[in-house]
């Protein structure tokens, strides 16, 4: 897109994304390889969203209505009420590596209040953080890593997790969300 997507507001120097219009993602202008991203995000109630990496844009992927595919081809950073929305496996809940690694020494603000966050990906190296602790941490290409996906939704896609660079992407999942303070220094 060449404008900025009418699912999203900025409001009090937050990004919004809006409820009741068609799933739009807000994809980065540029890509990244290694990165240290920060940024403070809150959730609705129910609310689910997340931080993509290493995303190939492509025409097909536009959500239109409904979530983008991208989240098939990519790991994610999972944003999340961990309360109310319908789904409480710890490997999808608020912190995790989506589906493959569960979050740890996690502690969430209540839903509406801001979580800080860091995304750091550096030479393979991959850690994630919430509200000032790691949760996560792994190897891009390690034994450990392909095993998980081996064992997940994720081992009949030839395509997941095969960029090594790629656009940053923030989801829109048709819920509330709030992003602030974003911040990403190349490494």
């Amino acid at each position: 897109m060449n404008t900025f997507p009418d699912a999203w507001k900025i409001e009090d120097g937050a990004l919004v994304a809006l409820t009741d219009v068609p799933n739009v993602d807000l994809v980065s202008k540029g890509t990244y390889t290694n990165f240290d991203l920060t940024f403070e995000w809150a959730v609705s109630k129910a609310g689910n969203s997340g931080i993509f990496y290493n995303v190939q844009e492509n025409s097909s992927h536009e959500s239109g209505n409904g979530n983008s595919p991208n989240w098939l081809d990519n790991f994610e950073f999972q944003l999340l009420d961990d309360i109310d929305f319908n789904d409480h496996e710890p490997r999808r809940s608020a912190g995790s590596l989506y589906d493959l690694i569960t979050p740890v020494n996690k502690h969430l603000k209540p839903v509406g209040e801001y979580n800080t966050a860091r995304l750091l990906v550096n030479h393979g190296h991959v850690e994630q953080w919430l509200n000032g602790k790691k949760v996560v941490e792994y190897e891009l290409g390690s034994k450990e890593l392909n095993d998980l996906i081996a064992k997940s939704k994720y081992s009949t896609n030839p395509n997941f997790a095969k960029a090594t660079s790629g656009h940053i992407m923030f989801q829109h999942h048709g819920q509330k969300v709030w992003l602030k303070n974003i911040k990403i220094k190349r490494l």
